[in-house]
């Protein structure tokens, strides 16, 4: 081959190599927007049916443990979409059974006796 022919056959390989790599990005681009639009709407599904299960008195109540802790008030909203979606809740909960739903999630509270010698 020619010393011409070498290089053009670079050229393109070099060529080849950017656009492989744009793809790349680009599909994961594509895949990652996807997936962010995929927990937009499951969220937005998870709202609308709190809403649905959950009385005013409720909702406040969740949203003032969120406040303090975060990781209970999740696990006490897969809890209600949980019931709600095995339709084992008939009206809205109230806030009486919102407040015995977080004694039953409530992790067992440890406590630490310190004594002085």
């Amino acid at each position: 081959m020619s010393q011409d022919d070498e290089e053009r056959l670079e050229e393109l390989r070099q060529e080849k190599m950017e656009k492989l790599k744009e793809q790349q990005q680009g599909g994961g681009q594509a895949n990652q927007e996807a997936q962010q639009q995929a927990q937009q709407q499951a969220e937005q599904q998870k709202q609308a049916m709190l809403r649905q299960y959950l009385s005013d008195g409720a909702r406040r109540r969740l949203n003032s443990v969120r406040m303090s802790k975060p990781d209970l008030a999740e696990r006490v909203e897969q809890q209600v979409v949980a019931l709600g979606r095995s339709g084992r809740i008939q009206d809205q909960l109230d806030e009486e059974q919102m407040k015995s739903l977080l004694r039953e999630l409530k992790p067992d509270e440890q406590s630490f006796n310190i004594s002085r010698r």
